[in-house]
C-alpha cells in the first residue's frame, strides 16, 4: 500500500513469494549512488547497503507511526544530500578569481542560513583588514567588539 509513496522517493522493492523475509531492492535515490560512487572513489568503505537499510527502516517507522502520512524528505535522504553539499563546496584555501568570488557572496546573500553548512558548520570566518591602522586619518577599529565577535564565532562554530 505504501509502494508508490517509496516510488515516489527513489526506492523500488519487490518482495519474492518464495521467501517472505526477504525484500529485494531494484532501485535507489540517485544520492544514494552518487554517494557510493564517491566513497569508492576516496577508497573508503562502501556505504550503501547500511543508506538504504537505514532509509527503509524510516520508512517503515514512518508507516508504523503516522500510517504512511508523508511530510518533508526523509532524514536519510537529507542527511546524504548534505554530505554531497559540503564534499562539492568551496573549501577555505581554494583559490577564486575575484569574479568567482563575486558570484559566491551574490548566492550566499540569497541563502536562508549563509554562515554555516548543510553540517551546521561555519562556512565563513570574520576577518579584518588592520592595514589602516598605521594611518591617522582613517577611524581604529573597535578591537573589544571584534574580539567579541570572534569569540561568539568560536562558540558557535564548533
Amino acid at each position: 500500500c505504501y509502494y508508490k509513496n517509496l516510488k515516489d522517493l527513489g526506492l523500488e522493492l519487490s518482495f519474492p513469494e518464495t521467501n517472505s523475509s526477504l525484500i529485494l531492492v531494484k532501485k535507489v535515490p540517485l544520492c544514494f549512488v552518487e554517494r557510493e560512487a564517491n566513497e569508492l572513489r576516496r577508497k573508503r568503505q562502501p556505504v550503501a547497503e547500511n543508506i538504504v537499510e537505514e532509509f527503509i527502516q524510516e520508512q517503515v517507522e514512518l508507516v508504523q507511526t503516522t500510517g504512511g502520512a508523508r511530510g518533508t524528505l526523509p532524514l536519510t535522504l537529507l542527511k546524504v544530500l548534505a554530505s554531497q553539499a559540503c564534499h562539492g563546496a568551496i573549501k577555505f584555501n581554494d583559490s577564486l578569481t575575484t569574479e568567482e568570488s563575486c558570484q559566491l557572496i551574490e548566492a550566499l546573500s540569497s541563502c536562508q542560513l549563509p554562515f554555516q553548512c548543510a553540517h551546521g558548520r561555519p562556512s565563513m570566518m570574520p576577518l579584518a583588514d588592520i592595514d589602516h591602522l598605521q594611518q591617522d586619518t582613517q577611524p581604529k577599529p573597535n578591537l573589544a567588539r571584534l574580539r567579541k565577535m570572534v569569540r561568539a564565532w568560536h562558540l558557535f562554530g564548533r
